[in-house]
């Protein structure tokens, strides 16, 4: 069996530190460098040659990340690694899925082609955007499901049978249904309408919360204008407590003061981007032990879908 060597570029290093324990090896060795103009220089300071590299990197934000995990790749082929996966918590531009408007890019497509083209052999990503995104690749891509590390959370919790799930949009019912599927539970939909990115023009509730607790699921959280309108929302129909989980924490702009300010019990997300300020109604859950599974998987050849629930 091929030696196993985890890396990391230099946006993800804390996680990636973290996923290695978890797996049982030390973080490989290598260096980043930075030419006065900001140009970009990696170095493995360790052999790769027939190893199973696995170089986990996000990208956020996405533009040098994105740079410095190709540079990286390349190096490793260069090298003559046996494979090179790149693992990536999160993945940037995953909300530029399809053409909305004329005249757009469809940004995670060309994400996509950048990966493929430096030689990458494998993706392990969680909780795309866009489940579909899967297919921008020609290359196998291993989609963890968020819901391995945050249901058992929410069992910890002992909501009993008030529980009930809410999607705060539309296009996020598939992934909210999944969870009340787990729990037995009914779900709503708080159906927004958008004038322009970041800010909503409306929002109503599609359902039935009177005297329950809602949990509001999405996979990530920008300005949290939208989780915590929803929130508000759902108080106002009666809802007893409302909390939400997000995968990604991306938190920009008014993001921290909006969710202090919020009627949000708490906000559940994980470490696949790191928080830029604590905040006393923000849980961190790691996934690290569930990429050290999936690593463990695809070296034995075992199935990802056991990691699920």
């Amino acid at each position: 069996m091929p030696q196993v060597k985890i890396f990391s570029g230099s946006a993800s290093q804390y996680l990636a530190e973290k996923i290695a324990t978890a797996y049982g090896t030390k973080l490989g060795d290598l260096t980043i460098s930075r030419f006065s103009d900001g140009e970009i220089g990696v170095h493995f300071n360790e052999s790769v040659r027939g190893a199973e590299v696995f170089i986990v990197q996000s990208t956020f934000p996405p533009a040098d990340n994105l740079m410095e995990l190709m540079l990286l790749v390349d190096a490793a082929k260069r090298a003559s690694a046996h494979k090179v996966i790149v693992v990536m918590p999160y993945y940037g531009y995953a909300r530029q899925d399809r053409k909305d408007k004329p005249r757009v890019s469809i940004g995670a497509k060309v994400l996509a082609n950048a990966i493929q083209s430096c030689g990458a052999d494998r993706l392990m990503t969680c909780d795309l955007h866009a489940g579909q995104i899967q297919g921008f690749f020609d290359i196998p891509v291993d989609h963890l499901d968020g819901s391995a590390i945050f249901v058992p959370y929410l069992r910890s919790l002992n909501l009993g049978s008030n529980l009930i799930f809410a999607s705060p949009d539309v296009g996020g019912v598939v992934r909210t249904r999944s969870f009340a599927k787990n729990f037995g539970a009914e779900m709503v939909v708080c159906d927004k309408h958008r004038k322009r990115a970041n800010e909503i023009a409306s929002m109503q509730v599609i359902g039935d919360v009177e005297g329950m607790d809602v949990v509001l699921v999405d996979d990530m959280v920008d300005t949290a204008g939208t989780i915590t309108k929803a929130a508000e929302l759902l108080k106002e129909k009666g809802a007893k407590s409302v909390r939400a989980i997000a995968t990604h924490p991306v938190l920009s702009g008014p993001a921290y003061e909006r969710i202090e300010n919020s009627v949000l019990e708490e906000l559940v997300v994980s470490d696949t981007i790191p928080l830029k300020h604590e905040s006393s109604k923000i849980k961190v859950l790691s996934f690290a032990d569930l990429f050290a599974r999936a690593i463990n998987n695809v070296v034995t050849h075992e199935s990802i879908s056991s990691l699920f629930i």
